[in-house]
């Protein structure tokens, strides 16, 4: 089967994005894998599949390169992006992903998502566990640019408590006043340029230790996205939003 797709990427982080409103698109986890290889196949870090949905504008149906599933908060802007392109929304509208209904809103620069509430994370010393959509665990840390990233998250990514659902790992410093951050995402098994639900869980953590924060600016490898959040409780967040670029890059065709 000859399959047209579409490159995007938000921020370094890449996807395969295929237009499966008419339904006759299944992939199988070892088609996912091939097809995410960046030796052997088109080379992403994740799958979008843009589908059907009588509630809202489409459905996002994401998958990670292992083919496993969650919500992706750059892999949404991207996936806005390709639906303009194919004439299924405008400006702004909603979509329902794996985790929720998500509005969102455009211009020709930036994609604005709005992600699900955080009412409640876990803080110990000098780390948090936050769930954004996909878990994260987050811990601050000085000169990240110079550690081994991979081995100490996969340290952690495979720790006893998160072996059954898995969990993502970033590092964050904070460097003249701003805050940088490195992530390993689970699914993807490495370093990625980027990780929107972890900016935003990273986004929050700081919003918990500096209080009356309402904005930050969060500046990955693959570039700076901005969420801004309303606080309304001890570890509690409300109206939660993602912002940053989204780009086309090329389409293609795959033989399955």
């Amino acid at each position: 089967m000859l399959i047209r797709f579409s490159k995007y990427q938000g921020t370094g982080n890449d996807f395969i994005m295929i237009d499966n409103r008419a339904g006759d698109i299944h992939l199988t986890a070892p088609q996912i894998v091939q097809m995410c290889d960046r030796k052997f196949g088109i080379g992403a870090d994740g799958i979008i599949l843009i589908e059907e949905t009588g509630f809202s504008d489409f459905y996002m149906n994401f998958y990670n390169p292992d083919g496993s599933q969650s919500f992706c908060g750059n892999g949404s802007r991207c996936a806005v992006r390709f639906a303009q392109q194919l004439g299924i929304c405008r400006d702004s509208g909603e979509f329902k992903a794996i985790d929720t209904k998500h509005d969102f809103e455009s211009n020709e620069q930036e994609v604005t998502i709005q992600m699900k509430n955080v009412l409640g994370l876990e803080h110990q010393n000098n780390h948090f566990v936050i769930h954004t959509g996909s878990p994260h665990y987050i811990e601050y840390r000085t000169h990240i640019d110079q550690m081994d990233l991979i081995a100490e998250a996969r340290t952690i990514r495979y720790a006893a408590r998160f072996e059954e659902e898995g969990i993502n790992v970033n590092f964050v410093e904070i460097k003249n006043n701003e805050v940088h951050m490195r992530t390993y995402e689970r699914g993807v098994e490495n370093e990625t340029l980027s990780c929107g639900t972890g900016v935003t869980a990273v986004a929050l953590s700081y919003g918990f230790l500096h209080a009356g924060t309402s904005e930050v600016a969060v500046h990955t490898k693959g570039g700076a996205l901005r969420v801004s959040f309303e606080t309304v409780g001890q570890g509690e967040f409300e109206e939660v939003k993602l912002t940053g670029p989204a780009q086309w890059v090329f389409d293609g065709t795959y033989q399955l």
